[in-house]
């Protein structure tokens, strides 16, 4: 039920309105590019992989990015008209970002929205991570936590070729979230309807499309609403 799709490319980069009639966007997209979907990703890796030449050489990933999967940086704004799709997701994305990079996303992400459209989201979960961390009595318990989270970093690079690798890997944690701190934020960026979600629970089962059951063990998932003025209630 939750395989992922790979195929059909969506819109060119220069393109601001949606082709095929998706309804429905993610980004940070990674390998998952289901054709109903318009899949975006920031990743380096995924402009390294479209150089002509560079296709036939590189060899740091033995799978590649699909075609369906386009370049595109949430916080710089994504090449798609205001108010345009039905639902947004994005996995194991915003953990990545700092706190005011996040929040620029979090705006970018609202402006794309139509009016009561929905979010989706997951990533780690900090308060499991330290619920583990303080039941853990292991003398090495810190280090456990430090390399789950993706806090720290066990040695930096230092050659050219060292850098480049963890450029290209982008899988340092910059700001961890909890339940209580991301729907304080989501609040404040204009969401309404904050929940949290689990695996496979929206009312919109193209969400069961882009969500892979992996991703979501001892995460946080969550999902909200762009507010609608043209609704009215009974």
């Amino acid at each position: 039920m939750f395989e992922r799709v790979f195929n059909n490319p969506v819109s060119r980069k220069n393109r601001n309105y949606k082709m095929g009639g998706e309804q429905n966007l993610q980004y940070g997209s990674g390998f998952s590019g289901p054709a109903s979907w318009r899949n975006f990703d920031a990743s380096p890796t995924l402009l390294f992989e479209r150089l002509p030449v560079i296709v036939r050489l590189y060899t740091k990933n033995e799978a590649r990015f699909p075609e369906g999967v386009k370049y595109g940086d949430i916080i710089k704004g994504l090449p798609v008209a205001p108010n345009s799709y039905k639902g947004v997701y994005c996995s194991h994305v915003l953990e990545h970002l700092s706190l005011n990079d996040f929040r620029v996303a979090l705006s970018n992400t609202y402006k794309v929205l139509q009016p009561g459209g929905t979010l989706r989201l997951v990533l780690p979960d900090l308060e499991h991570s330290a619920r583990q961390y303080h039941s853990n009595s292991s003398n090495d318990a810190a280090y456990s936590f430090m390399r789950e989270t993706y806090l720290g970093l066990e040695s930096r690079p230092h050659n050219l070729k060292a850098f480049v690798v963890s450029w290209l890997g982008n899988s340092q944690h910059l700001w961890m979230w909890d339940y209580k701190a991301i729907t304080l934020e989501l609040l404040n960026a204009g969401f309404i309807e904050v929940r949290r979600a689990s695996l496979g629970d929206s009312l919109d089962i193209k969400f069961l499309e882009v969500e892979d059951k992996s991703r979501w063990e001892n995460c946080l998932g969550v999902e909200c609403k762009k507010s609608n003025p043209y609704h009215f209630s009974q």
